[in-house]
């Protein structure tokens, strides 16, 4: 015969809900540690030194240009109006650049470019020049090129030779204008200055040396031709390696930045 068995248990030793109480869950609050707000901070400091770079390599190359940028006093000289077009969505349709008539220069030839037509200016000089042809009247005052087109991102050199380069002054500033196929005008016109900051819209500049002893009239002319090569790709390389810099800087900045993001997420 079997007995019924009967169980007590201790009041409060067993419950079907875990009591719980506001004080005993874990409290959270967003917060960033030292680590992560540095990296924060140098993925700004990347972004902004790589926006800086940029911008300093945009206007290397961005306005018209005299090159080589200096010559010999007295020489004649071969110079190259470098025009890059700046436009993304026209192209440049022409070319205007005026020659300094309170230095004027006796002897200035056009080099042909393919597709381009040129037209040589002339005003008459309120005093003649000398030359070794006899005394000059009158001088270019302005070249125009029009006829031809400078796609996006691309450049065109136009070359002038010219001498004897004055001996009264060391420099001449050229002024520009740029016509675009919107019929928008671009005058490179300001005053560059000697050094400082740069105008929006410096004119062309070509610097004047003493001349050097010991050389004949053959040997000026030819020493600033030979150089005028050179220049063109220092500047061309100088914009290149200032863009890929800004663009690993850039890249660098914004990885890291990108790192102590998800170090602080995971955290959370």
């Amino acid at each position: 015969m079997s007995m019924p068995m009967s169980l007590t248990l201790p009041s409060g030793s067993l419950s079907s809900t875990p009591s719980s109480s506001p004080s005993s869950s874990p409290s959270w609050s967003p917060s960033w540690s030292g680590r992560d707000r540095r990296s924060t901070r140098l993925a700004a400091v990347g972004g902004t030194a790589a926006l800086t770079l940029l911008l300093m390599a945009g206007p290397a190359a961005a306005h018209v240009t005299a090159n080589p940028d200096t010559a010999e006093q007295g020489s004649y000289s071969k110079v190259s109006f470098r025009v890059p077009n700046e436009q993304a969505s026209a192209q440049t349709t022409g070319v205007e650049v005026d020659l300094p008539l309170d230095h004027p220069i006796a002897a200035v030839s056009v080099r042909p470019v393919p597709g381009w037509t040129v037209k040589v200016a002339k005003t008459k000089l309120a005093a003649p020049i000398k030359s070794d042809d006899g005394e000059i009247t009158q001088a270019v005052s302005r070249i125009t090129w029009t006829g031809g087109s400078i796609a996006p991102g691309q450049f065109q050199e136009f070359d002038v030779s010219m001498g004897p380069l004055p001996t009264d002054t060391d420099r001449l500033m050229f002024k520009a204008a740029q016509t675009y196929s919107g019929g928008e005008v671009v005058h490179w016109d300001q005053d560059p200055g000697n050094g400082g900051q740069e105008p929006d819209h410096p004119a062309p500049v070509l610097r004047l040396t003493p001349k050097s002893s010991g050389g004949g009239h053959m040997m000026t002319a030819q020493v600033p031709i030979a150089k005028a090569a050179t220049p063109a790709n220092a500047d061309d390389g100088t914009a290149r390696l200032l863009g890929a810099l800004g663009l690993a800087v850039g890249a660098i900045g914004i990885a890291v930045g990108g790192l102590g993001l998800a170090r602080a997420r995971n955290r959370s």
